[in-house]
C-alpha cells in the first residue's frame, strides 16, 4: 500500500553488438565463427585475432623493401603473387562477406566497396596500395572491436558481479545451491568477503556492505536489521544472515543487467539517420566512381587514359567507404552509456541520452527523491492512552510499505502488532481498517473531512508531516513525523540551473507548508503541495502544453508511476524506489542521489558533443580528399588515411566519453 501523507536498419558496419551476430543491411545475420576476422567477438588481446593483420604486415614491409632497397630480378617474378599471398589473410575474410551480403541481396556495402578498390588496384599493377587498403581497414575494424570491448568491459566489471552460489539453510544445514534455485523466504548465508546472490532482508542486527556494483559509489553502506540487502552488494564484516525476499530474476542486479544489456537496442535518432544515410550513400559514390571512369571518355576523346581514371575512381571509392560515420556514431553512444553506468546512471537506450540534451524543464518529487524518506516519530498527541492508540494505528499501518507507516512501526517498538481486517486504502488520504472491532483512520486532515469527522483546527498549521488518526468516527490524535533533506539536494538544484534548465518544479503530496519550506530552502523555481497521483499527473500536463518545453520527471514511488510514464523522460531512484517506478523509468539513478540528474544531463551533452565532431571530422576530410582524388591530386595513400585515419580519429574521440569526470 501507499500512504499520501505526501527497423532497425544497419549498415554492415555498424557493430556495437560485436560478439554476438552480423547484422546486414536487411536484417539477416550469420553467426560468429565463420571466418570473418573483423567482426571477431572474443577476446580482443588474444593474439590469434591480430594474427591475419601480423601476416599481412610483416609480407608488405618485406614485399615493400624488395620493391626499393634490393634490386632482385628473381623476386619481380614473384612480385604479384608475394602480394597476393599477403593480401589473403586480411582479405579473404571481407570477400567472404560481400559473399554473403550479396546473397541476402545487398549490393553496396563497404564490404563491396574496399573489394573493388583493391581488386582494381591489382589489376593495375599497384600491389602495394591494394595490400595496404585492406590491411588498413582490417586495423581500423581491430580499434573499433577494441573500443567495444572495452566500453563492454567497463559494464561488465560495474554490473556483472552476481555470486555464483547460494548458502541456502536447508534440512538442517546450509547447502551450496544455484542462486536460481532459491526460493522466497528461504534463508541465505553470506560470509565476509562474498557477494550477495539475492535480495532480501537483513536478519543480523547490522552489517556493511560495498554497494558499487549497484550505485557506482565505493563508500561502505551500513544496513540494520529488516532492511533490504540487495543482490551484488558485497559483504564487508561478518557471516551475516538474509532472508530472500525476491527470486533470482526479479533481483535488482538482473534487472540492471537487463536494462543495460536492453540499451543499446534503442537508438538515438542521429544513429539511426546515419544508418539510413549510409545505405543511400553508398550506392551513390558506387556510381560516381563509376561516371568518374566512363564519363571523361566523352571529354577526353584520344587522350583518354583508362589506368588513370579507374586509378582515380578506385581512390574515389576507398575515400568513399562511411566507416567512420557509421562505426564511431553508435560507439559514441555506447560509451555514454557505459560512462553512465560507471556513475550509477543507467540509460535504457541511447535515445534517451539525445534527448537528455534537449532537456530544460525538470519536475521532481519531494519524499524519497530530494529528501530521504526516512521518517522519525517526532511527537505523539492523543486524547485515549498512548500505549492503546499506537497500538490500534500500529495495526493499519503495519500493512503499509510507505516510510512514514513504518517510522510509526519503528517507534511502536517489538509490542504485539494486533490483526487488522479490511485494510483500505483512500487514495491521497490514507488508511482505514478495522482493529478489534474498531474502525481506524489513520492518514491527512482529508481523511476526516471526507468521513465528516470533526479534529482540532490546530493540525491544519503544523508544518511538519503528521498522521491524524479517528477511532469509531472520533477524532482521537496525531503522530509529528519528520523527514531529512538529501545532503546533495541543493548542489542538485544549483547543477541543473548552471546546465541549461530553465525551470525546476517539485510536486507533492505532503502538505503545502512543508512543500514551501522544502523549496525554499533548496531553490526551486515552481512547487505545488497537498496533490492527489491523480493532480500530479495534471500538473505535468499542463506543464507539457508548453510545447516549447522538453520535461523529465525524477520519482521513486509506486504513484510516480503514471507522471513518470507521461513525462519525456521517466527518471526514478533506483536502489530506494519502487519496482513499478524503475519499469516505467527511462533513467534509473541506482544511488538515489538528485546531484546524479545534472551528471547524465552533462554526460548526455558530452556524448552528443563527441558524435557532432566524429560527423563534421568525417564529412570534412572525406570531401576534401573526395575533390583532390577526383582531380588526380591525391593517391591510394591518401586515400587509406581520409577513409581509416577518419575512422581511427573518430573511435579515438568516441572512447574520450569513458575517460571524462563528471562530477
Amino acid at each position: 500500500m501507499t500512504h499520501s501523507h505526501d527497423n532497425e536498419d544497419s549498415c554492415c558496419s555498424s557493430k556495437e553488438n560485436a560478439g554476438s551476430k552480423h547484422a546486414h543491411h536487411d536484417g539477416h545475420a550469420h553467426e560468429e565463427g565463420d571466418g570473418h576476422n573483423h567482426d571477431h567477438g572474443g577476446d580482443p588481446s588474444a593474439f590469434k585475432t591480430y594474427l591475419p593483420a601480423i601476416v599481412t604486415l610483416v609480407m608488405l614491409l618485406v614485399g615493400i623493401a624488395f620493391d626499393n632497397l634490393f634490386n632482385l630480378p628473381a623476386f619481380q617474378v614473384i612480385r604479384p603473387y608475394w602480394y597476393i599471398v599477403a593480401y589473403l589473410p586480411v582479405g579473404v575474410p571481407v570477400l567472404r562477406e560481400v559473399w554473403e551480403t550479396f546473397k541476402a541481396k545487398d549490393f553496396f556495402t563497404e564490404f563491396s566497396l574496399m573489394s573493388i578498390a583493391t581488386i582494381g588496384a591489382f589489376a593495375i599493377g599497384e600491389y602495394p596500395e591494394g595490400v595496404t587498403v585492406m590491411l588498413f581497414y582490417t586495423i581500423g575494424e581491430l580499434f573499433q572491436m577494441a573500443a567495444v570491448n572495452r566500453a563492454k568491459r567497463n559494464i561488465k566489471a560495474l554490473l556483472d558481479v552476481r555470486a555464483e552460489v547460494a548458502h541456502v539453510f536447508r534440512n538442517g544445514k546450509y547447502e551450496d545451491v544455484d542462486p536460481e534455485k532459491v526460493e522466497i523466504g528461504e534463508t541465505i548465508q553470506i560470509r565476509a568477503g562474498e557477494k550477495t546472490p539475492l535480495d532480501g532482508e537483513l536478519i543480523n542486527d547490522k552489517s556493511s556492505f560495498n554497494t558499487a556494483a549497484l550505485t557506482g559509489e565505493s563508500k561502505p553502506r551500513t544496513i540494520v536489521k529488516g532492511e533490504s540487502v540487495l543482490a551484488g552488494m558485497l559483504n564487508l564484516e561478518k557471516v551475516i544472515e538474509v532472508k530472500v525476499t525476491k527470486a533470482f530474476a526479479d533481483s535488482a542486479l538482473s534487472r540492471i543487467l537487463e536494462m543495460v544489456q536492453n540499451a543499446t537496442t534503442r537508438k538515438a535518432k542521429t544513429e539511426l539517420f546515419i544508418r539510413k544515410f549510409a545505405k543511400i550513400y553508398t550506392p551513390i559514390v558506387f556510381f560516381l566512381a563509376l561516371a568518374l571512369i566512363t564519363l571523361p571518355i566523352l571529354v577526353l576523346g584520344s587522350e583518354y587514359h583508362f589506368q588513370t581514371w579507374l586509378y582515380r575512381s578506385l581512390v574515389f571509392l576507398v575515400i568513399s567507404c562511411p566507416c567512420a560515420l557509421v562505426i564511431s556514431i553508435p560507439l559514441g553512444y555506447f560509451g555514454g552509456i557505459g560512462a553512465a553506468s560507471a556513475n550509477g546512471i543507467l540509460f535504457k537506450g541511447s535515445n534517451f541520452l539525445d534527448l537528455i540534451t534537449k532537456l530544460n524543464t525538470v519536475v521532481m518529487d519531494k519524499t524519497g527523491t530530494l529528501t530521504k524518506g526516512v521518517f522519525n516519530v517526532q511527537k505523539v498527541e492523543s486524547s485515549i492512552d498512548e500505549k492503546d492508540f499506537l497500538s490500534l494505528l500500529t495495526a493499519v499501518e503495519a500493512k503499509s510499505t510507505h516510510p512514514i507507516a513504518k517510522a510509526i512501526v519503528a517507534y511502536a517498538g517489538q509490542k504485539e502488532i494486533h490483526p487488522a481486517e479490511n485494510i483500505e486504502e483512500i487514495a491521497g488520504m490514507g488508511l482505514k481498517g478495522l482493529v478489534n472491532g474498531k474502525e481506524v483512520l489513520a492518514g491527512n486532515a482529508k481523511l476526516l473531512e471526507k468521513y465528516n469527522i470533526d479534529f482540532d483546527p490546530k493540525i491544519t498549521s503544523i508544518e511538519e508531516s503528521i498522521v491524524v488518526v479517528a477511532i469509531d468516527q472520533k477524532y482521537v490524535g496525531y503522530v509529528l513525523i519528520a523527514d531529512e533533506i538529501k545532503e546533495d539536494a541543493a548542489d542538485a538544484i544549483k547543477q541543473l540551473h548552471e546546465n541549461g534548465i530553465k525551470q525546476v518544479v517539485m510536486l507533492s503530496g505532503d502538505k503545502t507548508s512543508i512543500v514551501r519550506k522544502v523549496a525554499e530552502s533548496l531553490g526551486i523555481d515552481t512547487y505545488f503541495g497537498d496533490l492527489l497521483p491523480e493532480d500530479k499527473v495534471a500538473r505535468l500536463e499542463e506543464i507539457k502544453n508548453d510545447k516549447s518545453k522538453v520535461v523529465a520527471f525524477v520519482g521513486d514511488g509506486i504513484n510516480d508511476t503514471p507522471v513518470l510514464a507521461l513525462s519525456d523522460i521517466g527518471m526514478a531512484m533506483g536502489a530506494m524506489g519502487s519496482d513499478a517506478a524503475i519499469e516505467t523509468a527511462d533513467v534509473v539513478i541506482q544511488t538515489d542521489q538528485p546531484s546524479k540528474i545534472a551528471t547524465a544531463v552533462k554526460i548526455g551533452k558530452a556524448t552528443k558533443n563527441v558524435v557532432i565532431q566524429n560527423i563534421i571530422l568525417a564529412f570534412t576530410v572525406k570531401a576534401i580528399v573526395l575533390i583532390l582524388g577526383a582531380g588526380g591530386i591525391a593517391t591510394m595513400w591518401e586515400a587509406v588515411f581520409a577513409d581509416v585515419g577518419v575512422a581511427l580519429l573518430a573511435i579515438l574521440n568516441a572512447v574520450r566519453i569513458q575517460k571524462m569526470k563528471f562530477f
